[in-house]
């Protein structure tokens, strides 16, 4: 089942004045962010105009690398009951919950940092009890205790996707020795975000732990889900705004792909072609709105077609996130339906993206954090 709910207008004269006016280095308002998202398909110049403008800004302010995240899928148990996700609570359907062993997550990070990759997400469901904190927190020390080498003196990068926890968490979490945190918000409308999940998973909540963040010293992470049924081009032009409001510092968001073993299912999804061009259009804008932000090609979209990645880095992004999860628990981290490399070894997958990136014309940034230059323009203001 499709639905139709995003409605795209008819190119206007003002769409490529935006580009123009973008490529130079003007803020984008509302106006022109809902201008860029409404480009048909078929206007292909004025889609090229869009990706070329998006890639000089993300030249000019973050450089032409791509930087790894090598990602470690730890936990399938979660407390949440999200209405879209694969893994939530309610779902019986998922082959097996598992918890990987402390040593198992610290060597998958370990491999990552041997690699080059510079650093590494660990990311599970969504757990608030004292021993998945206090694990987590074990883990993370463990390995930037072990990670440390001529290469990268102190340690591998952490970028931590554990949900909605407590500021003091937080900070313990920070402490160890993580340093980014990915929290999406999956949508900054309230009333759809109501919509796309139960009465006890609440918008303030998820804000003010975005917030608790920035104040326990992370490097602030967040995004959206782009084609959810009800979602429209006005609400897509205002999740960039609010990115922009609440000054992230990198963003993942990826098209909406249905997992048939969730509520959602039912309202189906978005036609393939219409979502890539839609979130493809989503990158570009976003990094027209946050030059210099972090922004993955996130693996949702190689969902869509086989070189979704490539097209996202093409469009602006420069993050992007190998899946280091051991292959005998990858199968049971199933977000969505047709999630891409469920049986490449983490070998396969690197020489495999390492080919992908290099097909863009870019290379990798190896050995480094490639952390976003937002941040540290925000702590340390530029004269």
């Amino acid at each position: 089942m499709m639905h139709t709910s995003i409605d795209v207008t008819a190119p206007d004269f003002a769409q490529e004045e935006y580009i123009h006016t973008l490529r130079h280095g003007a803020i984008p308002s509302e106006k022109a962010l809902r201008a860029i998202l409404s480009i048909p398909y078929r206007e292909k110049a004025l889609v090229e105009q869009v990706r070329s403008t998006a890639t000089e800004v993300m030249e000019r302010e973050v450089g032409n690398l791509v930087y790894y995240r090598g990602i470690v899928e730890f936990s399938n148990i979660c407390t949440q009951d999200c209405r879209y996700c694969g893994i939530r609570r309610s779902n019986t359907h998922v082959s097996s919950r598992y918890l990987l062993d402390e040593e198992e997550i610290v060597e998958s990070a370990l491999w990552c940092a041997e690699r080059g990759y510079g650093s590494v997400v660990l990311q599970s469901g969504e757990r608030r009890d004292e021993a998945f904190i206090g694990l987590v927190e074990r883990i993370v020390k463990t390995i930037k205790e072990r990670s440390r080498s001529t290469e990268l003196p102190d340690g591998v990068g952490i970028t931590l996707s554990v949900g909605e926890q407590t500021l003091e968490t937080y900070r313990r979490f920070y402490n160890a020795g993580a340093h980014r945190y990915l929290l999406r918000i999956e949508t900054s409308n309230p009333e759809l975000f109501s919509a796309i999940h139960p009465p006890e998973q609440r918008f303030e909540t998820r804000l003010q732990a975005l917030h608790d963040l920035r104040k326990a010293g992370f490097q602030v992470g967040t995004g959206v889900m782009i084609g959810i049924p009800g979602q429209s081009i006005d609400m897509l032009a205002r999740d960039i705004l609010f990115f922009r409001d609440i000054d992230v510092d990198m963003i993942g968001m990826g098209p909406y792909i249905t997992h048939p073993d969730t509520p959602m299912a039912v309202q189906g999804m978005m036609e393939k072609e219409a979502l890539l061009h839609l979130s493809l259009l989503m990158i570009a804008a976003t990094r027209l709105a946050l030059p210099d932000a972090n922004i993955a090609a996130t693996t949702a979209l190689q969902a869509l077609v086989p070189d979704g990645r490539e097209r996202g880095l093409r469009f602006g992004a420069n993050v992007t996130m190998p899946n280091i999860t051991p292959l005998r628990v990858r199968k049971a981290y199933r977000l969505y339906k047709d999630k891409p490399c469920m049986n490449e070894r983490k070998e396969a997958c690197e020489a495999c993206l390492a080919g992908r990136i290099a097909s863009t014309g870019r290379s990798v940034g190896l050995n480094a954090w490639g952390d976003s230059p937002r941040f540290f323009k925000r702590k340390f203001p530029i004269e």
